[in-house]
């Protein structure tokens, strides 16, 4: 493909949180790198072959670094497609993606993880990462191919929405994965007590007549996984927390010097489980949504630093999975376009730093994948994100990307516009 043509970008409100600067300035992007990056100052003279942008004091940082995107490719196309899900990480900002392996068939081979890289290149949008299976088919028996897939490109193993229950298995897992240097990511919640719950157990629950989870599940499983990562020396990433009873064991696993590192998802930080309101399955997430003391604790927890990442949990589903009777309903919510002015929301609250909440989904998940990008440096990848802090939205299903609509934030309204988006120093989104 073509190298573009250098694209100079001035008068930028320039967010790195990976050097921890957030001032007015300028950047250059040439042969698909930064080139040059100049915080509170300009670029000096240009020559006639550089376009030039007036981002008119707009935030440019970072392209978002998303570690849990699930697709149906393969296997299930009709839900979304690499394609459609690249298209909507591209107008929300998001660079790079990690998709989750419980596709069909399961990413459990180094063949399948081929599959998806070629994929990817072909569409030659967004960054595309697999997630390898943990286990063979994700049934938390036997161990999949864990060299042989981080030899082929994989950048963590999980069996994603399904607990790893044995523990012995989770165990020579963690000591095996941490022999070829790789993450373990597990969700945490005991099996037994979240089978088929549809809700999170307490009065909203017992009075709608769901079939619920108590919170404790989610500590539970929690406090074996911290207790084995301890037993192996392992590195664990802790997939969705979303209780405050689980964050006091996390805690205290972090007091420890566990290699650990945690991450949540918009929904659970945008939502609780008043928002179900009259059985509204797009609010259908799993976990599913927490009361407000447990958003509460997760908000402050993420403020904190105690929870290292936000991730969308993109989980699309068509309409025909949704339209159920509530308990029926498939769970998941495509998050891809709506991660970015969401998390937003904590900033012009003034709950959280610009700059700290960027960091939760660019120089953080960066850092724990050794990946190059998430940070505006000279010679760093041109994967980045212009967006209008100030700018008003009402989120519209006809204007999501994804070809599944299940979106909780449907008619929502946020601040905050992405204008632009570059991956490798070319234009993949531009709006309007």
């Amino acid at each position: 493909m073509m190298a573009s043509r250098p694209l100079a970008i001035l008068n930028a409100r320039l967010v790195d949180p990976a050097s921890g600067q957030d001032e007015r300035g300028a950047l250059l992007v040439k042969n698909g790198k930064i080139a040059d990056v100049v915080f509170g100052g300009d670029l000096g003279s240009l020559s006639d072959d550089i376009e030039t942008l007036d981002a008119r004091g707009a935030m440019l940082s970072p392209g978002l670094i998303d570690l849990r995107v699930k697709t149906g490719e393969p296997g299930a196309e009709p839900k979304e497609t690499l394609k459609s899900a690249a298209l909507a990480a591209a107008a929300g900002g998001v660079t790079s993606i990690v998709v989750q392996p419980d596709t069909s068939p399961v990413v459990d081979d180094p063949s399948v993880v081929d599959f998806i890289l070629r994929r990817a290149r072909d569409i030659e949008l967004v960054h595309v990462y697999p997630a390898g299976a943990a286990t063979k088919g994700l049934a938390g028996e036997r161990m999949a191919e864990i060299g042989l897939m981080r030899d082929a490109g994989c950048v963590y193993v999980t069996d994603a929405d399904h607990p790893i229950v044995n523990s012995k298995v989770f165990r020579r897992l963690l000591a095996y994965a941490r022999s070829f240097g790789v993450l373990v990511a597990h969700r945490p919640a005991d099996p037994w007590l979240s089978a088929g719950a549809a809700a999170t157990e307490g009065e909203l629950a017992g009075r709608m007549g769901l079939p619920s989870v108590p919170p404790i599940a989610e500590k539970i499983m929690l406090e074996r996984d911290l207790a084995l990562v301890e037993l192996t020396g392992g590195r664990l990433l802790v997939d969705q927390i979303t209780t405050a009873c689980a964050l006091e064991s996390l805690e205290r696993g972090k007091a420890r010097g566990l290699d650990v590192t945690a991450t949540t998802s918009i929904n659970h930080l945008s939502f609780n489980e008043v928002d179900i309101g009259d059985y509204r399955t797009f609010c259908k997430v799993d976990p599913p949504l927490r009361g407000e003391d447990d958003r509460q604790a997760t908000i402050e927890a993420l403020a904190s630093g105690l929870i290292d990442i936000v991730v969308s949990s993109h989980a699309p589903a068509p309409a025909e999975d949704k339209r159920l009777p509530y308990d029926e309903a498939a769970p998941g919510a495509v998050g891809l376009q709506t991660l970015l002015p969401a998390l937003l929301a904590f900033h012009h609250e003034g709950r959280i730093p610009l700059i700290d909440l960027m960091a939760k989904v660019t120089s953080r998940p960066a850092a724990l994948l050794g990946l190059p990008a998430g940070r505006l440096a000279k010679g760093a990848p041109a994967d980045l994100v212009l967006c209008d802090l100030a700018a008003p939205m009402v989120v519209e299903l006809a204007d999501l990307k994804s070809k599944s609509k299940n979106s909780p934030f449907d008619g929502r309204r946020l601040q905050g516009v992405v204008r632009m988006t570059l991956v490798d120093g070319r234009v993949v989104y531009r709006r309007g």
